[in-house]
């Protein structure tokens, strides 16, 4: 399935049981993308980051991260930004409440990217909006 089906079957918003189908396919294109750069499908990975990031739960934000990190591409195409649709103070807070490496190591690239201006004008509503806005 390529980004322009899955995007006409689920849509940019869809419901809980969509978020699931969202999760298990980022799961596998992540999988595919670790075993080899250019087996998982890079764009749909961030449309689906996307969906996720639409939905703005907090138990997405490792999911997100582990697919932004699945690659040199991938980083490249997911945003740093689609991990803080709660913002970025709430999401630096949930990183900061778990010990594992791929927290430590997400809170770390946020705590640098905000250090190098990337989250000066960064809101969810904004970003929210330039998604939907690029995908309509």
């Amino acid at each position: 399935m390529d980004e322009e089906e899955w995007l006409a079957h689920h849509g940019l918003r869809p419901d809980g049981r969509g978020l699931d189908e969202v999760r298990a396919l980022l799961a596998e294109q992540i999988r595919l993308e670790r075993e080899s750069q250019g087996y998982g499908n890079t764009i749909l990975m961030k449309l689906c980051c996307v969906q996720l990031f639409l939905a703005a739960l907090l138990d997405d934000v490792l999911l997100i991260w582990s697919a932004k990190t699945a690659s040199w591409d991938a980083d490249r195409s997911i945003d740093i930004e689609l991990l803080c649709a709660g913002g970025l103070e709430q999401t630096k807070t949930y990183l900061s409440g778990h010990s594992s490496q791929e927290s430590q190591a997400a809170l770390k690239r946020l705590l640098h990217c905000e250090g190098a201006g990337y989250f000066d004008e960064f809101s969810p509503a904004e970003q929210s909006a330039s998604y939907l806005a690029y995908y309509s």
